[in-house]
């Protein structure tokens, strides 16, 4: 951690309690959980078009087959991107690229290929991207929750004592001006025996400007808060408990100061952000609204 003094707001009070699951990798999307779609009319695999109150019994087996085709089609073409780079995703429509990532980031094992294949995708989707003509139309189409689903740094070093189960960034607007908010669910054990016993939240808040464009100028008031979860065990060192997460979060979502963002995709279900500075230029970072589209990493 750089030796910069974070405005640390220790919070130990009682929030809703945080469900376990499994590990997360902070260059890989988190999959362990599911939203519900708010796009029931999708035609895509991915798009699941259910809700709790809908059955899917009486649906007959043409469809489930139909669905199996077409999953299988999609696999078939994300074998021959990954194994022979034969298709030429440029060509393709701005939805098309963006289901195959979508099917592509939560099966992802972490291969040189794999990763050139997601580059191949944002490089397409970036090429197709017309920028919102004005700040309000900017603002409503970025304002709201977004689910982190990938990032091409991987400086991450996590720890297997601390997992994190969800990472949301959520993009307060207010003109030209605005706030980020880096929020992550987390678990710590601090036991031999590997007890994840201490849970809570923790978030990263700093403001920005827009100065040109629809770049995203970052400023330096950064301000970390930990909350501990229902009948959570309070952390017997908290300070570290803050290195811990830093280790396991993007550097870039925990600690943004002094950086620049700009939206180099944009639309209703998913954005795409590049850094600009000297920490992590070149830097992108892909984003889900948060509740939008169901992934389903079995597909």
């Amino acid at each position: 951690m750089k030796n910069q003094t974070y405005a640390l707001t220790a919070v130990l009070v009682a929030t809703s309690c945080l469900q376990q699951a499994s590990a997360f990798q902070p260059q890989l999307p988190c999959t362990t959980r599911q939203t519900t779609t708010t796009h029931p009319q999708s035609n895509s695999a991915l798009f699941v078009g259910t809700s709790p109150q809908t059955s899917n019994a009486g649906q007959g087996f043409s469809k489930v087959a139909t669905k199996i085709d077409r999953i299988e089609q999609k696999i078939e073409v994300q074998e021959e991107i990954i194994e022979h780079g034969k298709t030429d995703v440029r060509s393709m429509r701005a939805e098309e690229v963006k289901e195959l990532l979508l099917d592509l980031l939560p099966r992802m094992t972490g291969t040189p290929e794999e990763f050139a294949v997601v580059e191949s995708y944002v490089n397409a989707l970036e090429d197709k991207f017309i920028a919102p003509q004005t700040l309000d139309f900017l603002n409503l189409a970025m304002a709201g929750e977004w689910q982190f689903l990938f990032t091409t740094n991987q400086l991450g070093r996590p720890s297997p004592s601390l997992r994190l189960t969800e990472l949301i960034q959520k993009v307060n607007v207010n003109g030209l001006h605005g706030e980020v908010v880096n929020q992550a669910s987390w678990d710590l054990s601090e036991e031999i025996n590997g007890v994840f016993d201490v849970r809570g939240g923790f978030s990263s808040s700093i403001s920005y400007n827009i100065n040109q464009g629809a770049r995203m100028t970052i400023n330096e008031d950064h301000d970390l808060v930990i909350k501990l979860g229902t009948g959570s065990k309070v952390p017997s060192d908290p300070q570290g408990l803050v290195g811990l997460i830093h280790r396991a979060m993007p550097t870039e979502m925990f600690d943004a100061s002094n950086l620049a963002m700009d939206t180099t995709y944009l639309d209703t279900d998913i954005r795409i952000v590049r850094f600009t500075g000297s920490r992590h230029e070149g830097v992108r970072n892909i984003f889900m609204r948060k509740g939008a589209i169901q992934i389903n990493p079995n597909l």
